[in-house]
C-alpha cells in the first residue's frame, strides 16, 4: 500500500502540480498507513523527487520510443518509483520494485502498461546489471 500512495502522491504531484507534502499526509491519513508504511512511502516520494532527473533520464534512456512528455502520467510515475527503487533503495531487491511496479501498473494503468513497465525496466535492469559487473 505504501507503494501505491507514493506513486498516487506523484501523479497528483506531476498532473496538477500540487504540493507533495500536503498530498502524502493526505494520503496517509486517508489510507491508514501504519509508521513503518507511511515512513517507506515518504522515503519514495522524496527520494523520486529528489532525483528525477537522473531517474527520467534512465526512462528516456530505455524507452526512446515514448519521449517522457508523451507518456501516461501514470506509466511515468510508476517507472519513476520501480527505478528510484532499484538504483537508490536499499531495501528493495531489484526483482521486487520490477514485480511491485508490474502490480501497479495492473491496477492504476491501462490494458498495455504492465507489459510496458516490465520491458522497460527489464532494459534497466540488463544496464544495471552490466553496470555493476565492470
Amino acid at each position: 500500500m505504501a507503494r501505491a500512495v507514493a506513486l498516487q502522491v506523484l501523479y497528483e504531484s506531476d498532473g496538477t502540480r500540487h504540493d507533495p507534502n500536503r498530498s502524502i499526509k493526505r494520503r496517509i491519513t486517508e489510507h491508514k498507513l501504519s509508521r513503518p508504511a507511511a515512513r517507506f512511502a515518504r522515503h519514495i516520494v522524496s527520494g523520486v523527487l529528489a532525483n528525477e532527473d537522473r531517474v527520467d533520464a534512465i526512462i528516456g534512456a530505455h524507452a526512446p520510443s515514448w519521449p517522457l512528455a508523451q507518456m501516461a502520467v501514470v506509466d511515468r510515475n510508476i517507472l519513476r518509483v520501480a527505478i528510484y527503487e532499484i538504483i537508490e533503495g536499499k531495501e528493495t531487491p531489484p526483482k521486487v520494485a520490477i514485480n511491485e511496479a508490474v502490480e501497479l501498473g495492473k491496477v492504476y494503468g491501462s490494458e498495455s502498461t504492465p507489459k510496458f513497465v516490465n520491458g522497460v525496466l527489464g532494459s534497466v535492469m540488463e544496464s544495471y546489471a552490466s553496470a555493476k559487473n565492470r
